[in-house]
């Protein structure tokens, strides 16, 4: 056997088909069959850190809880965080417009997926922009399952690099550069972080400590995860707290035409409530939380 195929601890498909049931049931992700490296990679630190020497008990452990708050860490090791500011860049514009358009009005916007929060800072500099000051008269709600990018998000503290492609401009108002033994970082400006409550949140938990009604959600790159049937679910949540004019916002693979009937097309993934079943739709939830 060469060296490339030698593994500090034995996993089978049969570990992997575990961890797959469990990851599902826990955070709703569907594992492809090809994840079964990424899987032994990410978890093997786990066994590091707990000191456990095999995926069995590892495994056995965490789902007869004796392994504390492990669960936290076994979600945080298998969930995805790739996000950089103004990722997919056709959507700021008509988030810009939107609000502009509720110009005197507090808005409330959710953003489901933070991860370490370069998509709801990104927002919140389009609401200034749009709004022409650092204290826009918006609230924002950044969401995510795993624990560490909430605390990086919180912080604001990138390396520069991370927004090297962003107007010189923009750079200048609202970020802060390191000095001394913080040079090459940056820190997100104060007033920018304020506009932005963080909070640990699992979309398939039956209760979401949230609540609407919100004039904007973004949920970008996260259903791509789910299976058919949890996407379904969760866009059937997410409709009753959608104000009437309220734009919902997906990734750039993702269609959500084909898994609700009350969103239509407004823009290049961006969804409003079709009238013509929106309200069917928010009255069927409605009743259902009854």
């Amino acid at each position: 056997m060469s060296r490339d195929t030698v593994k500090e601890f034995d996993f089978n498909s049969k570990d992997f088909e575990r961890v797959r049931a469990m990851i599902y049931k826990r955070a709703g992700i569907a594992l492809a069959d090809s994840k079964q490296e990424m899987v032994y990679s990410r978890l093997a630190r786990r066994l590091r850190a707990t000191g456990i020497n095999s995926f069995v008990k590892y495994l056995d452990d965490l789902e007869a809880g004796r392994l504390g708050d492990e669960w936290e860490s076994f979600t945080n090791a298998l969930t995805t965080n790739l996000t950089s500011f103004f990722r997919e860049a056709h959507h700021f514009p008509l988030l810009a417009e939107h609000v502009k358009a509720h110009r005197g009005e507090p808005l409330n916007i959710w953003c489901s997926a933070s991860s370490t929060g370069e998509e709801p800072y990104s927002i919140a500099i389009t609401c200034c922009e749009a709004f022409n000051t650092l204290t826009p008269p918006v609230n924002i709600i950044a969401t995510d399952i795993d624990t560490n990018v909430l605390a990086t998000a919180a912080n604001g503290i990138y390396p520069i690099e991370r927004i090297e492609k962003m107007e010189a401009d923009r750079q200048r108002r609202f970020f802060l550069r390191g000095k001394g033994d913080k040079a090459g970082m940056v820190r997100v400006r104060p007033e920018l972080r304020q506009l932005i409550t963080y909070r640990q949140l699992n979309l398939l938990e039956e209760k979401w400590d949230i609540r609407g009604p919100f004039d904007v959600i973004f949920c970008r790159n996260v259903m791509i995860y789910f299976d058919k049937n949890t996407q379904r679910q969760i866009l059937a949540r997410f409709v009753p707290l959608m104000k009437p004019d309220a734009l919902l916002f997906a990734g750039h693979s993702e269609n959500f035409l084909y898994v609700s009937d009350s969103l239509k097309l407004r823009g290049k993934t961006v969804y409003e409530l079709d009238e013509r079943r929106g309200a069917v739709g928010r009255l069927a939830s409605a009743s259902q939380r009854a």
